[in-house]
């Protein structure tokens, strides 16, 4: 019960009230993004709040990482707009089943450890680019509909007015913390701009200007899709992406969460828990989503470190939906935007701004790379893989110019080539030019004490060295090759000479090193 309910775990240093009111703020700072969501995917506003309370509050019982708050949210909204435009809101349901189940098989299949192979300069393009994000989504609030419905910016008195709310937010939630930290910045910041605009009656843009949350309990309801191989190959691609995105943008934010708390969540629980969240979300009216940054970090600012504030923010986003909506439409998007606005400011990494010089050129192209994919495409999956893709070739063609030998010649007239660096795809043609087959005498040792060969180009390397050595009539060994590459070379048998016992044996002890941090 401990490991999955850490709230009932009364080892665990709680402060309730801190909890229940970063919880409180984050479920404010919820509904205009749900709304927001939903909105974007072309689909009813209540579609996005049900799925912003189901995932809410599913992960934070089983999820990997209390603290973080998960609900609907932008990445899934732009994969979700063309299967609602085409098939309609029934066939997002099934996608939405259909990723967390998707997800769930990541998560008990221990997939999850890869998010480890993402490089820290892809984690600074990712949490940049998302920051931006954030704050270009609050520009909207600067506009209002002309008498045909088109956006325009504010003028006047209305725009200075919003300007002045928001600037006002953003110094209430920078200045609060430095007199006192027992009220949370964010809460406070909306309740005085709440009664600002109520006291005063200042005509601004309020939550209700953008759509009613007015509402019941989730409804059970099963996608009305025919089960068929058809429904299958529609919904299929888009749940795949669905999950997808949904757990690299969830597990980088674990992640992020991890840095920021000096603590260690668990990706695979995360995954399991964010699958089991979108199958309840398709079955009850929601849109799907997964772990929210810029939630994840107010609730983190707030105080908050357990899962009990996750639970609050979400049940209190029901009670919103269920008997607040009339209260909640009254507050202002101002307060909101504020809130949101300091956590991109927040969220960004200013420090990676002075890595410009002084970190490896790739690496500033990597984190400026995958903040530019994720801006302008919107598409945090393809982002991350764009950065990962960037960074492992580098990784490779620096690794390969690391290639060397040792040469020397013994009392016996055996040449020797001791090979330091990893024999791979990249350094094959660099290992190739290493020897001097025509000069070499009868016999060759070949020692890869130093060395590892690390793929199937490596070990052609290696038969088609020996082919050379045999078609000049000498005699070749290959010494200090492990167990697996001397498996695959059994073609060569008569003309390798391996000590067995001094052969390494090449282990990745990562399963082991997961039932570690996981106990």
């Amino acid at each position: 019960m401990k490991a999955y309910l850490n709230l009932f775990d009364f080892k665990q240093k709680v402060n309730y009230k801190s909890e229940v009111l970063s919880g409180l703020t984050v479920a404010l700072a919820l509904v205009p993004e749900a709304v927001a969501f939903a909105l974007i995917a072309g689909l009813s506003p209540l579609t996005g709040l049900y799925a912003a309370f189901m995932m809410g509050f599913v992960t934070s019982i089983l999820g990997g990482r209390p603290g973080m708050i998960s609900g609907a949210t932008g990445a899934v909204a732009v994969v979700i707009v063309s299967l609602a435009a085409t098939h309609g809101v029934e066939y997002v349901f099934a996608a939405v089943v259909l990723a967390g189940l998707i997800q769930m098989l990541v998560g008990f299949l221990k997939l999850g450890k890869f998010i480890r192979l993402v490089p820290h300069p892809v984690m600074f393009g990712f949490v940049n680019g998302l920051a931006i994000v954030i704050f270009m989504a609050q520009l909207v609030q600067f506009k209002k509909e002309d008498a045909n419905g088109v956006l325009q910016w504010m003028t006047g008195n209305e725009l200075y007015m919003m300007l002045g709310l928001v600037l006002l937010t953003m110094l209430i939630i920078w200045g609060l913390p430095k007199l006192t930290k027992v009220f949370p910045s964010s809460l406070a910041a909306i309740i005085v701009i709440s009664a600002i605009t109520l006291g005063f009656g200042i005509d601004t843009k309020t939550v209700g200007d953008i759509a009613s949350i007015d509402g019941g309990f989730p409804p059970f309801h099963i996608a009305d899709v025919p089960f068929t191989l058809e429904t299958l190959k529609i919904v299929f691609p888009y749940a795949l992406i669905v999950a997808g995105v949904g757990l690299i943008e969830s597990l980088l934010t674990l992640n992020l969460i991890d840095e920021i708390t000096q603590t260690r969540g668990r990706s695979n629980k995360e995954a399991v828990a964010q699958g089991v969240a979108n199958t309840l979300s398709g079955f009850f009216s929601g849109m799907g989503g997964c772990a929210m940054i810029g939630q994840s970090l107010i609730n983190i600012s707030s105080g908050a470190r357990a899962r009990l504030s996750g639970i609050v923010a979400s049940v209190m986003l029901l009670v919103f939906i269920m008997f607040g909506a009339p209260l909640i439409e009254k507050l202002p998007m101002a307060a909101l935007t504020g809130v949101m606005v300091m956590v991109s400011i927040g969220t960004f990494e200013w420090a990676s701004l002075k890595t410009v010089g002084k970190m490896p050129l790739h690496d500033v192209l990597v984190i400026a790379i995958v903040a530019l994919v994720t801006v302008f495409l919107h598409n945090l999956a393809l982002a991350v893989l764009i950065g990962v893709i960037i960074s492992a070739l580098v990784f490779a063609w620096e690794n390969a110019k690391r290639i060397r030998a040792r040469k020397y010649t013994d009392e016996e007239g055996v040449k020797h080539y001791e090979i330091y660096g990893p024999l791979f795809f990249g350094s094959v043609s660099a290992f190739n030019e290493k020897f001097e087959i025509a000069e070499d005498p009868e016999e060759v040792i070949i020692d890869f004490a130093e060395s590892r060969v690390a793929d199937m180009s490596g070990i052609e390397a290696l038969n088609k060295i020996t082919e050379k050595y045999k078609n000049a009539g000498k005699k070749l060994h290959l010494r200090h090759l492990s167990a697996d590459c001397r498996q695959l070379l059994k073609n060569a048998e008569e003309i390798i000479d391996v000590n067995i016992i001094e052969d390494p044996t090449y282990r990745i002890p990562v399963d082991n090193y997961d039932k570690k941090t996981n106990s």
